[in-house]
């Protein structure tokens, strides 16, 4: 079992590598196009705008967790916030970031920072979000925590992690579990090892809400969202090619699922105010 630090090196090293949704913006040239990964994302993605409510940003101090390729950034940064600072385990997605910012002429206080050790004071911000970041760090609970300490009384946090009982762990459990002879093997260990990152988590609704709870949040809100990963769509799947993964994603059910399996998404969409 690797220890925090040397999990955590594993970790920055996986998505220093290739940043979240970088497959996006590959063209046929050297360069990336950041404009076609926003928009990839965004059409993947389109419930993002629901929850994350950027125009909540104007005139209020806004902290983002794990900018990725800045996507997300960039529309807090449009809503006219008093100030937005933005972090992220890896250079990798803060170059892409400030390339996007420097292109459109917008400004963040970007950093090089760890979720479980925040450069910031007590009560520093007025909104905090993060989409599908604090799972993959291995101390979860401390991120929250972290997340509280540094948001200020009546703020809010928009939080994204993963949902246990999702339609991805459940292909995730019949690729490494059953059709590897341990269909007694455990989604927590299925997730850690073949769910992007090494280390990788996932939490039940009650565990979402008790960890929000135990951190000093007054209300927390918890929903489960389908994800694209669960409707086999985009470029999902990457690390598990194959004919099988092939044929599902030409058979698979989506207009179904789409209407029956709302509640075993692989998001959980946390809004907690402080």
């Amino acid at each position: 079992m690797l220890g925090n630090a040397e999990l955590k090196t594993e970790i920055h090293n996986y998505w220093n590598k290739n940043s979240c949704g970088e497959l996006y913006a590959l063209t046929a040239g050297p360069q990336l196009d950041l404009t076609k990964q926003a928009d990839e994302r965004f059409a993947l993605e389109p419930y993002i705008f629901e929850f994350a409510k950027f125009s909540d940003g104007t005139k209020k101090d806004v902290l983002e967790i794990g900018v990725g390729m800045g996507a997300d950034h960039m529309l807090w940064a449009h809503s006219g916030p008093r100030s937005l600072c933005g972090i992220d385990l890896t250079m990798r997605a803060l170059v892409f970031t400030s390339e996007r910012f420097v292109a459109k002429g917008l400004r963040s206080c970007l950093s090089r920072a760890d979720a479980e050790n925040l450069p910031y004071g007590d009560q520093a911000f007025d909104i905090i979000y993060s989409w599908g970041v604090l799972h993959h760090s291995p101390n979860t609970p401390r991120c929250i925590a972290e997340v509280a300490r540094v948001l200020r009384q009546g703020g809010v946090a928009r939080v994204m992690i993963y949902h246990k009982w999702s339609l991805v762990g459940l292909m995730l459990w019949l690729r490494y579990g059953l059709l590897c002879g341990q269909p007694m093997r455990r989604l927590e260990d299925i997730y850690f090892h073949h769910l992007e990152s090494p280390g990788t988590k996932a939490y039940t609704l009650k565990a979402a809400q008790r960890m929000f709870k135990a951190a000093g949040f007054s209300q927390v809100t918890v929903r489960v969202q389908l994800s694209h990963g669960d409707l086999i769509q985009g470029n999902v799947g990457v690390r598990h090619r194959g004919a099988t993964l092939s044929l599902a994603k030409a058979l698979w059910p989506r207009w179904l699922l789409r209407r029956v399996a709302t509640r075993i998404g692989l998001y959980l969409l946390i809004e907690a105010v402080k």
